[in-house]
């Protein structure tokens, strides 16, 4: 089958991840196409795939290595820090009394280069205060950031808003010993996205079937365990600004953390 269907992005409960896919696989089967789910190890690879009918990847992969894949919307999520659409990362420190200015010449820790929450948000507020960090550490995952922070291998991460969420709810240990000590501006959310050659039809039905998702009432279960709240259609003009953060700290000197 070619219909490639993944949620890759905020898998912090596996559970109310699979339940989440099945229900789109559902909803897509009642808009007369058929799906395979798929956990994909290799994400950008997999964002690449000409097969693929659904997928989430972040925003700054799409600004910066995905330029044929099409937009299909973004969900809105139920968590602190998000209004509508956008979403923003918390500065976390283990010192709830701390300030952003405190650690200039501290060690850093992100989750990938070629994330936007992690890197790019910390990158562009870094840039703006004058500081430079004097390590940066690459975790892998925003858990595994955090993991440093409690483990003193780093001393300030900037965290999705929505993984904080999750992880509040569902492994609130992984929070024990951290604060929040500021924020990043606010982007738009998590790009769903599809393949270059996914028609405008089947387009269109995407985003019918992502619409039921979040307004049928027989989903919303589903959706409250995921922190979804809605589904807006975007376009890929949207996400320029994060591109514009990159600009922005490189005018100000900094390319790199």
């Amino acid at each position: 089958m070619n219909n490639l269907l993944a949620l890759p992005m905020y898998a912090i409960h596996p559970p109310a991840t699979r339940a989440l896919m099945q229900a789109v696989v559902t909803l897509l089967t009642q808009h007369g196409i058929a799906t395979q789910p798929v956990w994909p190890e290799d994400l950008l690879t997999h964002w690449q795939d000409n097969r693929l009918l659904l997928s989430q990847t972040c925003g700054y992969p799409l600004v910066s290595q995905l330029p044929a894949v099409q937009l299909v919307g973004t969900f809105h999520y139920q968590a602190p820090g998000c209004t509508g659409r956008d979403y923003r990362s918390w500065l976390v420190a283990r010192d709830k009394q701390a300030t952003l200015a405190d650690f200039n010449g501290q060690r850093a820790v992100a989750n990938s280069l070629d994330s936007h929450s992690g890197y790019n948000a910390l990158r562009f507020v870094a840039a703006l205060q004058g500081m430079r960090f004097s390590q940066l550490l690459l975790s892998g995952g925003h858990r595994q950031s955090l993991a440093a922070l409690r483990d003193s291998q780093a001393d300030i991460a900037a965290i999705d808003c929505v993984s904080w969420a999750l992880l509040a709810r569902y492994e609130p240990d992984a929070l024990r010993g951290l604060h929040i000590i500021g924020e990043t501006p606010a982007a738009p959310g998590l790009p769903l996205i599809t393949a270059a050659p996914t028609s405008v039809d089947r387009l269109e039905r995407l985003r019918s079937a992502l619409h039921q998702l979040v307004n049928d009432p027989a989903w919303r279960t589903v959706c409250d365990d995921n922190l979804i709240g809605g589904f807006s259609p975007v376009q890929r003009d949207d996400y320029q600004g994060v591109l514009a953060w990159e600009q922005q700290a490189a005018a100000l000197g900094v390319t790199r953390l």
